[in-house]
């Protein structure tokens, strides 16, 4: 984080009505204006401007941050990776390769079925988008949904479904995802001391079944199809339009970056300083604003075990509902030219009953068990 949190100053009207209403011109216009939805990318960057400035929070920092993040957004293997050029990577062999690589998948869809195979990724992809990144699971998603014998509607739920098993199965390691890294880095001192392994030890129990029953969502949306006929489908991507995408996700993830540093006023002052049941539900704004900066806000040493595992569970739940809200999303609509209503119809449900399901166990279920 770019911004430290902790020389936010006082509480100010004129910067705090501002921002509202940017949120407000966020949420609302991508559904209601068709350019800004055809658009969205430079229209999050211009939000992203006009809130840093309202917020009076420029500074080198920041615009280096923004500009380095789509490169350079996690490790593996003490590697740095960015968004940009695994898009980009990905994208170029999928070009110079689609037929082989989409004549494996077609193969194997054959052999064990769509259903099988729509489960199978769904699980296999949320599991392990923890230990390769988010990212490099993000960028094979639509390509994998573009070989399906399925209408559009169904590529898109299927997804749709497999991002929110990604975001959530991310979380689970530092080197899943940003947010994974900030939470693991701000508890890693006293009294958690948190180390590679300490969300998996408080959030798998909830993640990992919850990815296995969006797997099983995602095989009965896809629903029966014949698959002994199948036909290599045809590949009519250009050249250009390979880098254009890449170009477009590194704007969205700098976007996001200066969005959510120019709203970390209103998050410190206001969002999280809520008792953890109410948090659980703002926490929806992490549709809109990147989840790390809600985490750097949001967690910190002084929380109870309670309080952290709501506020991350509500914030990777929630980053599924909308496009702007988490990696995958962003790559996965690139590709498949999804626009932000398309995903909110399948995204914003189907985010809202995880959310339920998850406060009822977390908040009533759990307590319960554990009082008993």
């Amino acid at each position: 984080m770019a911004i430290e949190i902790s020389k936010i100053g006082e509480p100010d009207p004129f910067v705090t009505i501002a921002l509202f209403i940017i949120l407000f011109l966020v949420l609302i216009l991508p559904f209601r204006v068709k350019k800004v939805e055809e658009n969205l990318e430079p229209f999050f960057l211009v939000m992203g401007i006009i809130a840093v400035t309202v917020s009076r929070l420029w500074s080198a920092e920041l615009v280096i941050e923004a500009l380095e993040s789509p490169v350079r957004i996690a490790e593996v293997f003490g590697i740095p990776i960015g968004i940009f050029q695994v898009v980009l990577i990905v994208g170029l062999i999928i070009y110079y390769f689609n037929r082989p690589i989409y004549s494996a998948l077609l193969s194997l869809m054959k052999k064990i079925g769509i259903r099988a195979f729509a489960f199978i990724f769904i699980v296999l992809f949320g599991l392990i988008s923890s230990i390769i990144s988010v990212i490099v699971c993000a960028v094979l998603i639509a390509e994998i949904a573009l070989v399906m014998p399925i209408d559009r509607k169904k590529k898109i739920e299927f997804i749709v479904i497999a991002c929110f098993a990604v975001g959530m199965g991310a979380a689970l390691t530092p080197v899943g995802e940003p947010l994974s890294t900030i939470a693991v880095k701000k508890l890693s001192g006293e009294p958690y001391h948190a180390g590679f392994f300490f969300l998996v030890d408080l959030l798998a129990i909830y993640i990992v079944p919850g990815i296995i029953l969006l797997g099983i969502l995602g095989a009965l949306r896809v629903g029966r199809q014949k698959v002994e006929d199948l036909t290599l489908p045809e590949y009519t991507e250009t050249l250009r339009a390979v880098f254009i995408r890449a170009v477009r996700v590194y704007v969205f993830i700098a976007a996001l970056v200066l969005l959510g540093g120019g709203f970390t006023p209103l998050i410190v002052w206001y969002i999280s300083k809520i008792p953890p049941e109410i948090l659980y539900w703002v926490n929806i704004i992490s549709a809109i604003l990147d989840n790390a900066t809600l985490t750097a806000a949001e967690i910190g040493p002084s929380l109870t075990v309670l309080q952290i595992k709501s506020a991350l569970l509500a914030l990777v739940i929630a980053g599924g509902m909308l496009i702007p809200g988490n990696i995958p999303n962003i790559v996965s609509a690139a590709r498949m030219k999804i626009t932000m209503n398309e995903w909110a119809k399948i995204g914003v449900p189907l985010g809202f009953v995880l959310m339920f399901g998850y406060f009822i166990l977390v908040f009533f279920v759990e307590p319960l068990v554990v009082k008993f």
